[in-house]
């Protein structure tokens, strides 16, 4: 999820992007027909029991809302499958909204990360037609309860968190420390993870990018053209991962790699990383050694 804005757009730009949105008038009146509400941004917090995530609309609050569990997310309207990080996915979906001006300026960020207990990462799966709708990469799933707020109009999702987590380290790469060429180019950063599955969860939290707050001090999640991983075993000291959606180093002497070794490394028992490329090669699949596939070579 490199290369993305992250965050929410101030709330000080409501007014601004509604007369955008409205052409410069009022919104209609509720109950009236008239333009369709504006997101203008989502944020997300933890509570106690709960993750809360509020979706912010400039004019009325959305005609329709629907939040449902899926087993993938898929993108409105071409139908391909939206790559997010998590062990569940919760779709919502807000009928008669736009995320965009008239004249096409988006006007909520694409996707974020979040370093909440459940919530991982928000990733938009649509804009299209009057339909807004966002899929949110979970730990766990669990039950929801939806409300919705006014002044300003809203949309608030809570996610149950009663499972109990423990911190691990997940390591993004640093932009800035590889710019001024000072060893190491990955930065680590804590997420909590459900610890009967330390080395899945930490690597969902590794594919969920960086917060907003991390992005701006200057981490990325450097994919390498990967979109995600499969196959995560540890057996005899080893831990293998595979690749999927790609793998390409671009020619850099910095790769996924360097992100994925350190992050399972830190787990009790595992001494080597072995990473494959999607099609299941590496370099060195046997002996006691690290290993990444060819496409990972500068």
């Amino acid at each position: 999820m490199s290369g993305r804005p992250r965050g929410m757009l101030g709330l000080g730009l409501l007014a601004a992007l509604a007369g955008a949105a409205y052409g410069g008038q009022a919104p209609s009146a509720p109950g009236a027909v008239g333009p369709a509400p504006i997101l203008v941004g989502f944020r997300a917090a933890h509570h106690s029991g709960f993750d809360r995530i509020v979706f912010e609309f400039a004019g009325t609050v959305p005609a329709r809302r629907q939040v449902r569990y899926v087993n993938r997310l898929i993108a409105d309207p071409s139908g391909r499958i939206v790559p997010i990080a998590g062990r569940a996915v919760l779709q919502v979906s807000f009928y008669r909204a736009a995320a965009h001006t008239s004249g096409g300026r988006p006007t909520a960020t694409a996707s974020t990360a979040f370093a909440l207990p459940n919530v991982m990462a928000v990733v938009r799966s649509g804009d299209f037609e009057s339909v807004v709708s966002y899929g949110i990469g979970l730990a766990k799933r669990t039950p929801i309860h939806v409300l919705t707020l006014t002044r300003p109009s809203r949309v608030v999702i809570d996610i149950g968190t009663s499972f109990r987590t423990v911190l691990k380290g997940v390591y993004f790469f640093n932009q800035r420390r590889f710019a001024a060429n000072t060893q190491p180019f990955v930065t680590r950063d804590l997420r909590p993870v459900v610890p009967a599955t330390p080395a899945t969860a930490v690597m969902d939290r590794l594919f969920a990018g960086p917060t907003s707050s991390e992005y701006a001090g200057g981490l990325r999640l450097l994919e390498s053209k990967a979109s995600g991983f499969a196959g995560l075993a540890i057996s005899g000291g080893v831990a293998r991962i595979r690749l999927t959606g790609g793998c390409s180093s671009g020619g850099s002497t910095v790769s996924i790699s360097d992100e994925i070794v350190p992050t399972l490394k830190q787990l009790p028992g595992v001494r080597y990383v072995k990473i494959y490329d999607p099609s299941g090669h590496t370099e060195f699949p046997t002996g006691a050694r690290d290993s990444q596939p060819f496409c990972l070579e500068p």
